[in-house]
């Protein structure tokens, strides 16, 4: 939330503004606090107006991230999860899973490095490279969601990103404050952050939704929801794919599922999904694609989790 001051001749109007998404826009509520007011009386002024607007955000919990979903709703997205059945990994099928991870993450993200020398890189003790430098960087981050205590938090988000990008990138860790965009290969912009002025109110509301919503929703429905809004913010000036990508499995871990290795072959599609959902608030595309890319991951690895076949959605 933040002061905003009109100017009416000599007189000064204030308000009290708090930003958010609805239906793909950016809607603002903004409550009139006064008229010249001291300094005493605007901290008055404001400190039960944002009683006020924290109550309507109560209100609107469900719909901070631009999509309200209804009780049938909710219900038909978690019938997508009737078509997993949960077996954990093991020993070396981590093992497997972190180096089949690592190189699809890096990959779409551009990296060079081939899946066959992801195991020699993350043997090794030195990096020789800013690409060798992620590709341990984001096995390390996958060691960390594995075992951390931790719950979602902004400090987890930027520790995840500074494990990935210690050493290659300078702003490892450090949310940005530039703006930033997505363009296709032709230059065609297809997405854009956040403006950086409003990302730490976004990023609020992301870890106050996800406290106030964690018990609310199946897992792979709550692991999206944080997953497309992450990417829909863009906190860092670069790298948003890879974290996004290891908080998905963050929150899987966290409410006892196994993990998903979006495939570089699938990334068009896997694009594809987060506009939808950053276009049209629409969350069964990638909800889709996820429980698609749960069959290869398990097959991948080699688990005998078993997918149950023909279940509509």
């Amino acid at each position: 939330m933040f002061i905003e001051k009109r100017k009416a001749g000599k007189d000064t109007k204030y308000y009290l503004v708090h930003s958010y998404r609805e239906n793909g826009n950016v809607k603002k509520l903004r409550k009139y606090l006064g008229l010249n007011l001291s300094p005493v009386s605007l901290q008055k002024a404001r400190e039960e107006s944002e009683k006020q607007i924290n109550r309507e955000l109560k209100r609107l919990s469900t719909e901070v991230f631009a999509f309200s979903l209804t009780k049938s709703q909710l219900n038909k997205l978690n019938k997508y999860e009737e078509k997993i059945k949960i077996r954990h990994l093991q020993g070396w099928r981590w093992k497997i899973f972190t180096e089949k991870f690592t190189y699809n993450t890096n990959a779409i993200e551009g990296s060079t490095i081939q899946l066959s020398e992801v195991p020699e890189i993350l043997r090794r003790k030195k990096a020789k490279n800013a690409e060798e430098l992620e590709t341990k960087g984001v096995a390390k981050a996958v060691a960390f969601i594995r075992t951390t205590k931790e719950d979602l938090s902004l400090n987890l988000i930027k520790k995840l990103h500074s494990l990935c990008f210690e050493g290659s990138k300078h702003f490892a860790g450090k949310f940005r404050n530039v703006e930033v965009v997505i363009r296709t290969g032709a230059g065609e912009i297809v997405h854009a952050g956040v403006p950086a002025a409003q990302l730490n109110e976004y990023l609020d509301d992301l870890i106050s939704w996800y406290r106030e919503n964690k018990d609310k929703f199946k897992p792979l429905i709550l692991a999206t929801i944080i997953h497309n809004q992450f990417e829909f913010i863009h906190p860092f000036q670069d790298g948003n794919g890879r974290v996004g990508r290891l908080l998905l499995n963050f929150i899987l871990l966290k409410k006892g599922y196994p993990p998903i290795n979006i495939n570089f072959v699938d990334r068009r599609k896997y694009y594809e999904a987060l506009q939808e959902y950053s276009q049209h608030n629409d969350l069964k595309h990638t909800i889709k694609f996820l429980v698609e890319q749960y069959k290869k991951t398990l097959e991948q690895v080699t688990t005998k989790l078993l997918i149950r076949k023909n279940v509509g959605p």
